[in-house]
């Protein structure tokens, strides 16, 4: 392994505790903060919290062990990962190319012009690239979400300056939604913020692994958990917080629908930086006597740790002072400040919320930035340093685009016509095209293809030859003895035994993680209709 490091140059984690800090926080981000709150606030809670954490045992976890070791055993970016992985032929993907055209044909019939040319693109270049499409479409995937996810970034270094200067000070909701209207549609601050964010994120990444993003990582997650505990004590001691705590953990059934189900499931993936490429990439730079299956499960339990630490810092404040928990991506931008304002030193325990989302975005941010960064490093051999500024450079102008087209710019207004008549309806700013397309579609695509390429073309055998390095428990014991805490008895581990922990992962990668991604993913976008 030390040897094939230093021929090809590459850096590596400085050891076990530097990749799970990195990695969650990867996974950690916006994800949890922003988002998971006002969806468990939009589902019913504590029963929405329940699904969501079976969707990351059954879907999460699995393909996390998937990404780590496509990457650890091609020491390679997503897309030189595929391609030195992908087969001469591959029947499978010549099936799904083929499966592509005839749905482009049957929606140019039916008039949905767009998506059928879409469909009709994707199905050629799956039979000229194969497998390879899924690397490359990784690397492309954490360019697209970088340029919207770091204009998230700037509104919340703009909200921390607000609350510094004491310009969220507000008694009602309706000052607040106009505040955060104005504030989104106003381009050159938003922009400037954006532009601040991705100075932070280059300047992380220009240093490397080891002493750019592991360092900053070992810095940034501890800070988020010290700051969530101090807005968590705070808000545990407004009078009236106990409701917000029974609405996090008193499961009711009777809120949580089909549709909420599907949303946990969508989240447990979009949460925890899957099929963006950040874990394949991640995983590259890890060592062959690490344990694979022991870092995935670190990651992912401190990413839902810091999910459900999330709602506890929201909800028990909201519903002490008065509001509804189902006030939907507003929640942070909105309500939050509204609480702040309420209680006292509102100003100071504002500051500590926007700079919490502030490094859990910056987190998730050097991450995506260093796929596409490690791509241009191994694939067009570009020194780091001009790969990281090159691409913080085009994925600024993008962001640009992205968060001029919330405001009220003419030469953006023509989207709407274009966007409508290719696509149907999708919503027509340039900022909620690329958080659809990416969320709704890449995300669960690369997802989708990593378990069917893992499952079925490179294999489930070689996967866990790979996964042996460093974790011999997870294909040599048996499951029942491994939980029993038997696991080093030699009257237990003698033998060959069916049932381990490599056998169970393979069932699910193969059959159990394709079905359920394929399912959500086709009713996210109105193909498939579960709801009554």
């Amino acid at each position: 392994m030390k040897e094939n490091r230093e021929t090809t140059g590459r850096e590596n984690w400085s050891g076990r505790l530097g990749f799970i800090l990195a990695a969650a926080g990867s996974a950690i981000g916006l994800g949890n903060i922003w988002r998971f709150p006002y969806i468990t606030g939009e589902n019913g809670g504590g029963a929405f919290i329940l699904v969501y954490l079976l969707c990351v045992a059954i879907v999460g976890l699995p393909i996390m062990i998937c990404e780590i070791t496509l990457g650890r055993h091609t020491q390679r970016n997503p897309a030189g990962c595929f391609a030195m992985l992908t087969p001469k032929s591959s029947l499978l993907s010549h099936f799904l190319g083929a499966g592509m055209v005839l749905t482009g044909i049957a929606l140019l019939v039916f008039q949905s012009y767009g998506w059928g040319i879409a469909a009709l693109v994707l199905g050629a270049l799956v039979f000229r690239k194969s497998w390879r499409l899924v690397g490359i479409m990784g690397v492309l995937t954490g360019f697209l979400i970088l340029s919207y996810y770091s204009v998230v970034g700037g509104w919340a270094i703009g909200y921390a300056v607000k609350a510094a200067a004491n310009q969220l000070s507000f008694d009602s909701m309706e000052p607040a939604k106009e505040t955060f209207v104005n504030f989104v549609s106003n381009p050159l601050p938003v922009i400037g913020f954006h532009l601040l964010f991705m100075l932070l994120c280059v300047l992380i990444v220009y240093k490397g692994i080891q002493k750019g993003i592991e360092t900053a990582c070992k810095i940034m997650v501890p800070l988020l958990f010290i700051i969530m505990l101090m807005l968590i004590l705070r808000g545990l001691t407004l009078p009236g917080a106990d409701a917000g705590i029974r609405f996090c953990f008193t499961p009711d059934f009777s809120k949580l629908t089909a549709q909420g189900v599907l949303i946990a499931l969508s989240h447990a993936f979009f949460t925890l930086s899957l099929g963006m490429g950040a874990m394949i990439t991640y995983g590259s730079y890890l060592g062959k006597d690490e344990n694979i299956f022991g870092a995935a499960v670190w990651i992912v339990a401190l990413d839902t740790l810091f999910a459900i630490l999330a709602c506890l810092m929201i909800f028990p404040a909201v519903f002490a002072m008065g509001f509804e928990a189902s006030e939907g991506p507003g929640l942070l931008f909105q309500v939050v400040p509204a609480v702040f304002h309420k209680i006292p030193f509102g100003p100071l325990w504002a500051v500590l919320f926007f700079l919490l989302l502030l490094m859990a975005a910056l987190s998730s941010g050097i991450s995506l930035l260093e796929v596409v960064t490690a791509y241009l490093v191994d694939e067009r051999k570009w020194p780091r340093h001009q790969a990281v500024v090159l691409s913080g450079i085009v994925i600024f102008q993008l962001g640009a685009l992205c968060a001029v087209s919330l405001g009220d710019w003419e030469a953006m207004r023509g989207t709407e016509k274009i966007i409508t008549a290719c696509f149907g309806g999708a919503k027509a700013s340039f900022f909620d095209l690329i958080d659809n397309l990416t969320s709704n579609w890449m995300l669960p695509l690369g997802g989708l293809f990593i378990a069917l390429f893992t499952g079925w073309i490179w294999g489930v055998r070689k996967a866990i030859e790979e996964i042996r390095h460093g974790s011999k428990n997870f294909a040599d014991v048996h499951l029942l003895t491994l939980m029993a805490g038997l696991k080093d008895d030699p009257s237990h581990n003698g033998g060959t035994h069916p049932l381990t922990l490599a056998t169970l992962w393979g069932i699910f990668i193969r059959f159990v993680c394709p079905v359920a991604i394929l399912i959500t993913f086709l009713h996210t976008i109105g193909w498939l209709n579960l709801t009554p």
